[in-house]
């Protein structure tokens, strides 16, 4: 057992010294583009989760919500009720593409939002904003792929961070991003007809 300890701590300490030399090499700062998409599960919540993370550290941050609309979701509840002072929130749509039928107020929507979302980025006291499902949006040309990446590279604030979420982001986001995680499914339970629930879809 003392051995086996030992050699435990011998390849510990090699860890440690190849991870302190890589951190050490470590010292840029920035405003990060992020984009969370895929067919898996998980995108919004990440980008919810850094959302909280902001609120915890103090740093101003806000939400625009594509898409979804009047959909009430546990993250909008608690945001718009107990931290409306650290998160500004906005709703931008009236609910699902597939519900609505109406491509021209899909549009309009979508880009009221987009122009609520570029004031609250050219803010800089806001620290970090989520465009949650913007990337829906973008995929059906309701807002120009050119105009986000020209807005993103060109105006965004140096220090602001910036998540863009949704299935389907497109290559010209992808290429301009800094930071991309794409969600794999791997398997759900809606394809077993369970239908989406509280506390766990939304």
């Amino acid at each position: 057992m003392v051995d086996e300890n030992q050699r435990h701590k011998e390849k510990m300490q090699k860890i440690k010294a190849a991870r302190d030399k890589i951190m050490h090499s470590k010292t840029k700062e920035k405003g990060l583009i992020m984009v969370h998409t895929g067919a898996g599960k998980g995108k919004s919540s990440s980008g919810f989760g850094m959302i909280m993370r902001c609120i915890a550290h103090q740093m101003p941050c806000a939400v625009v919500q594509f898409i979804k609309g009047t959909w009430v979701t546990g993250e909008r509840k608690l945001l718009t009720e107990k931290f409306q002072d650290e998160c500004t929130f906005v709703v931008s749509g009236e609910g699902f593409t597939w519900e609505i039928q109406d491509r021209e107020r899909d549009i309009a929507a979508a880009q009221a939002g987009w122009q609520r979302a570029k004031e609250l980025i050219k803010d800089e006291k806001y620290q970090f904003v989520l465009l949650d499902e913007i990337n829906i949006a973008l995929r059906y040309d309701y807002i120009d792929i050119d105009e986000v990446v020209d807005f993103l590279l060109v105006e965004k604030p140096p220090m602001t961070h910036v998540c863009l979420t949704g299935r389907n982001a497109k290559p010209e986001l992808i290429e301009v991003a800094d930071l991309v995680t794409e969600m794999a499914l791997v398997k759900h339970p809606f394809k077993d007809g369970v239908m989406a629930q509280l506390g766990v879809e939304f």
